[in-house]
């Protein structure tokens, strides 16, 4: 369905709840592996994609069309995504870096986490990034967005995006090396 009849559809209370699974349909799979990069945990994954789609749901009637439909899905994946890993922290009362590092440590122990030691070593590296590298380098590099998406997403001017990817891929390289 093309997305300004599928927004047409989401905005009317008749067609609404066609058009929604429909959504859910199309983005699930996508979403869930953008959150999962970001919170690395399966289970917190599931719940976390549930809640966005819960605030989609909830929003679409402010939806303003001023960007594409997955921008603003991923925009709201991105926000719940660090919000929860920001309320984690709290519970755990730990900093988010001490909380990235302990979360890659439990991917050996994830039975739906099925890479070998590179992509472990991968994830390290990833996770010793600062969150805006981190953003910035899963979703160039795993799912190839371009970067004036990731700039609607993370509301950050193009330049900045790259410079931060570039930094992002010199700290994975030198941490890989070590």
């Amino acid at each position: 369905m093309q997305e300004d009849i599928l927004i047409k559809n989401l905005k009317n209370v008749a067609t609404q709840e066609t058009a929604f699974s429909e959504l859910v349909s199309n983005y699930k799979e996508r979403l869930y592996w953008h959150i999962r990069r970001i919170v690395l945990d399966h289970d917190d994954t599931d719940d976390v994609l549930q809640n966005t789609f819960i605030k989609v749901f909830q929003n679409i009637n402010s939806f303003k069309e001023e960007s594409a439909v997955y921008t603003w899905l991923y925009r709201i994946a991105t926000n719940e995504a660090l919000s929860f890993l920001k309320k984690k922290a709290t519970i755990f009362n730990t900093s988010s870096e001490e909380l990235q590092s302990f979360l890659v440590e439990n991917l050996k122990a994830d039975v739906y986490f099925d890479g070998d030691e590179i992509q472990l070593k991968l994830q390290q590296a990833i996770a010793s990034l600062p969150e805006k590298q981190r953003l910035v380098f899963n979703m160039k590099y795993y799912e190839e967005m371009k970067y004036e998406d990731i700039s609607k997403i993370l509301d950050t001017s193009v330049g900045g995006l790259k410079a931060s990817y570039h930094h992002a891929v010199k700290k994975i390289e030198a941490f890989l090396k070590d």
